[in-house]
C-alpha cells in the first residue's frame, strides 16, 4: 500500500498542484498507518513535496499542515532517514521562521544514538547545505540555536570514534607551497589514510566522518563550495563535508587559522560524543591551528598531522611533537604515527603503505632527482612502519 500512496503522490506532484491536488496528498499522508507514512516518505521526494504544497492568503495553508504533521503529529512514527529528508527539505531555499522552529522540533526529539545517526546524515547532503550551516547560519534565533547545542551536549553518546579534519591545499594534493611533487599530484596514500582514520584501530568505525576545514572563501548559494565538491570528488574524495573560511581570512596564516578555530569550534559544539584528528600543511596557518585546537580541547583533538612542505627543522618538528602537532614527510609516515596513537590498525597501516607505493609509481615527476628524492622518503618510512 505504501508503495502506491508514494506512486499517487509522485503522481500529483508532476507540474502544479492546485488546492484540491495539495488536499489530495495530505489525505494521503494523513491516512498512512503508523510505519507506511515512514515508508512512503523514503519513495518521494520530500523537498519536492514542501515546495508542490503552498499556503495561500485567502485560501487553505496546506504547507503548514504538511509540516505540523510531519514535525509534530507524526514526527514519533518516522525514523531518521526520513527526519533528515524533512529538514533537509525545510533547509532548501530560505528557511524562514516556521520552517526554522519546525526543524529544532524536529532534532530535539531525537535522542542518543539517534541524535547521532540524525546529525551524520544531515552533514552528509554532499553540498553546501551541511549541518554547521542549518545550526550556525540557517537557524539564526540565536536562543533556539543554544537550546540545540545544548540538547546535542546532554543527549551525546560518546561514538569511540574521531571525525576527522583536513585541509586541502598541500594536504591532500599539491596546489600551493609545495614544490616536491608535481603540480595537482595528490599526495601517495592519503585518501588511504583518511580512510584509516575514520574505520579506526579496530576497524569498525562507521565510514563518511571526513570534514575538509578550508581556507577557500565561501558564497551564500554555495558556488564555491560545489567546485570544491567537485574537486573532492576527481581526486578520490567521494563523502565529505566542508567548511570554508572567508575573503578576509585569507589575508594572513593567523587570520587563516583564527577563521578554522571558529570552524573547529562550532563544528566541536554540534559533536560532542566524537573525537578529533586533524589534518593539515606547514605551508600556510595549519600549524598555528593544529596548536590552537590542541590547546583548546587536549582530550578532543587526539593528534594534529601536518605534512612538511617547507622543510620544517628536525628541532622544531620535536618541539611541536611534545604538543601533539606531528609533522611527517609521506603519508605513510603519518600512518605509522597515527598507528603507534592507536588511532588507525596494524593492518590499516599495511594497506596505507601498499596504496602510497602504488600511487608514487604513478606520480609523472619530470625531474630524476625530484623522483629519486620522494622515492626515498617512502622508502624509509616504509622501513620505519615495518619496524
Amino acid at each position: 500500500m505504501s508503495s502506491s500512496r508514494a506512486e499517487s503522490i509522485r503522481a500529483l506532484l508532476e507540474g502544479h498542484c492546485d488546492r484540491a491536488e495539495e488536499a489530495q496528498i495530505l489525505a494521503l499522508l494523513s491516512e498512512a498507518g503508523a510505519t507506511e507514512l515512514d515508508e512512503v516518505l523514503t519513495g518521494i521526494d520530500v523537498h519536492r513535496l514542501f515546495t508542490g504544497v503552498d499556503d495561500r492568503l485567502a485560501g487553505p495553508d496546506h504547507r503548514s499542515a504538511l509540516r505540523a504533521l510531519l514535525c509534530d503529529t507524526r514526527l514519533s512514527e518516522l525514523r531518521v532517514p526520513s527526519r533528515a529528508a524533512v529538514c533537509r527539505a525545510l533547509q532548501k531555499g530560505r528557511t524562514d521562521d516556521a520552517d526554522e522552529q519546525a526543524v529544532v522540533r524536529v532534532l530535539l526529539e531525537t535522542r542518543g544514538r539517534e541524535l547521532t545517526s540524525l546529525k551524520n546524515a544531515l552533514n552528509e547532503a554532499g553540498d553546501h547545505r551541511d549541518l554547521q550551516k542549518l545550526v550556525w547560519v540557517d537557524i539564526d534565533d540565536a536562543q533556539r540555536r543554544h537550546t540545540l547545542l545544548a540538547h546535542f551536549a546532554r543527549e551525546a553518546v560518546p561514538a569511540g570514534e574521531v571525525k576527522v579534519l583536513s585541509d586541502i591545499d598541500d594536504t591532500l594534493y599539491e596546489n600551493w607551497k609545495d614544490t616536491r611533487y608535481p603540480p595537482k599530484t595528490v599526495y601517495p596514500g592519503v585518501v588511504q589514510f583518511y580512510a584509516e582514520l575514520d574505520r579506526g584501530a579496530d576497524e569498525a568505525g562507521r565510514p563518511g566522518d571526513l570534514t575538509f576545514v578550508s581556507a577557500r572563501p565561501t558564497d551564500p548559494v554555495g558556488v564555491i563550495e560545489a567546485l570544491t565538491f567537485r574537486t573532492l570528488r576527481a581526486n578520490g574524495i567521494r563523502v565529505a563535508a566542508v567548511l570554508t573560511g572567508s575573503v578576509l581570512a585569507a589575508r594572513s596564516n593567523e587570520a587563516i587559522a583564527q577563521k578554522k578555530l571558529e570552524n573547529f569550534l562550532q563544528y566541536q559544539a554540534l559533536y560532542p560524543e566524537y573525537g578529533f584528528v586533524f589534518v593539515g600543511d606547514s605551508g600556510q596557518g595549519d600549524v598555528l591551528f593544529g596548536q590552537a585546537i590542541r590547546q583548546r580541547a587536549p582530550e578532543a583533538v587526539k593528534a594534529v598531522f601536518i605534512n612538511d612542505v617547507v622543510a620544517t627543522p628536525a628541532d622544531r618538528r620535536a618541539a611541536l611533537a611534545e604538543q601533539g602537532v606531528y609533522l611527517f614527510d609521506t603519508y605513510v609516515g603519518a600512518a605509522a604515527r597515527a598507528h603507534r596513537l592507536g588511532l588507525i590498525s596494524r593492518a590499516g597501516l599495511v594497506r596505507v603503505g601498499k596504496a602510497a607505493e602504488e600511487a608514487m609509481r604513478a606520480v609523472p615527476f619530470t625531474d630524476e632527482a625530484q623522483r629519486r628524492d620522494r622515492r626515498d622518503e617512502l622508502v624509509r618510512d616504509l622501513e620505519l612502519a615495518r619496524g
